[in-house]
């Protein structure tokens, strides 16, 4: 199945240009996880040869905490774009630093009560204050676990693993893209795209295939 058929800008909640798509799946609260499975499932969104040593957030009742420190500058999470979907990802160091307040202001105030609307105000208010920042560099966010639960027009569904390349105003015609070319799913037709079109969040969308343990797994069935 194609990575487009489950709306991609959902996918991506915390990039500026999808800020309502996210607020109006926003309001509830993510089911606790056992928090050994949910360090295993965003860790599972790196490559083999980076998640020993990421750092590692997990979802408590204030918001997200830190529970292992960074040894080679990359980042694990389970985002929950919506409280019932979840995205495990692998940022870079520059990924984290532009992509992860976000995340994590969301996420809190989730906890406290506040509801799709107020999050939506508060983070459209601070992306144009400022007070969020912007990648000044390109870089990577590996979404490579095949347990990525997300929100689609059909409910809940399992998408591909992927990568998630960024870069300043990234536009469907740098990748020689048609943007005003779309899917029934309203996203550029690919093989890959780039998600926030010109913004300075915009990703390069690249479907990819299971990896490590997973791929060895996957052949097995």
């Amino acid at each position: 199945m194609s990575l487009r058929a489950f709306g991609f800008f959902a996918l991506i909640g915390y990039v500026a240009v999808s800020v309502a798509a996210q607020s109006r799946q926003a309001a509830g609260t993510p089911a606790p996880m056992d928090r050994d499975k949910e360090i295993a499932l965003a860790l599972s969104s790196c490559p083999p040869s980076l998640a020993n040593k990421a750092a590692v957030y997990v979802l408590d009742k204030a918001g997200y905490v830190k529970v292992r420190e960074s040894q080679n500058d990359f980042t694990a999470i389970v985002q929950h774009v919506a409280p019932t979907s979840t995205e495990p990802q692998c940022m870079d160091a520059e990924g984290a630093r532009a992509f992860l307040p976000r995340m994590l202001k969301v996420a809190e105030l989730r906890a406290q009560g506040k509801s799709g609307d107020e999050i939506q105000a508060f983070v459209a208010d601070a992306t144009a204050k400022g007070v969020f920042p912007v990648p000044q560099h390109p870089g990577v966010i590996y979404m490579l676990s095949t347990q990525n639960l997300q929100r689609g027009s059909n409910g809940l569904s399992v998408f591909p693993p992927h990568l998630m390349f960024y870069g300043m105003h990234l536009t469907n015609a740098d990748l020689g893209v048609d943007g005003k070319d779309l899917d029934p799913d309203g996203n550029p037709k690919g093989p890959t795209f780039v998600a926030g079109d010109g913004s300075p969040y915009a990703l390069i969308i690249v479907p990819v295939g299971p990896h490590g343990s997973e791929a060895s797994h996957d052949k097995r069935k």
